[in-house]
């Protein structure tokens, strides 16, 4: 039904402006004109804006995910020192106590030291013959004590 008044009212205007005398025309045309530019015009500024609000916020959008993006290298970057810095000091810790048993001396009775010079057998120290203990310094089975006695 909204068509149908569309399609009446455009006849009845142009009938009305076929019998409509020149200067009127000329006026109306120019109305006509005017009228077409200011459309265009506020849908071109309707547009624009649009389009300047959209690249706002995009803006923003990016803005935004750039910092959260920063921030999370940031943190990564932080752990991964900490990570190293806990590293460097067990390794630093493990060469205080390496250099601690290399160079300790041997007056603690340690095992674990490096022998030197002084440490080695000499001669007078091997067991010769005499130190080899005799049959009779040997114990034999009379030597146990029992539990009665």
């Amino acid at each position: 039904m909204g068509k149908e008044i569309k399609k009446t009212l455009g006849k009845a205007a142009k009938k009305v402006f076929e019998h409509t005398p020149e200067p009127i025309k000329d006026e109306i045309k120019d109305k006509v004109k005017e009228k077409a530019k200011e459309k265009f015009v506020d849908s071109v500024q309707d547009k624009a804006e649009e389009a300047t609000e959209n690249l706002q916020e995009t803006t923003e959008e990016n803005a935004e995910k750039f910092h959260d993006k920063a921030e999370e290298g940031k943190e990564k970057a932080q752990e991964a020192l900490l990570s190293v810095r806990d590293k460097i000091s067990k390794v630093v810790e493990a060469g205080e106590d390496f250099q601690e048993k290399i160079s300790s001396t041997n007056d603690d009775g340690d095992d674990r030291k490096i022998k030197g010079v002084k440490s080695i057998k000499g001669y007078t120290d091997m067991k010769g013959a005499s130190n080899i203990k005799s049959s009779t310094k040997i114990k034999s089975s009379n030597d146990i004590k029992t539990m009665g006695s």
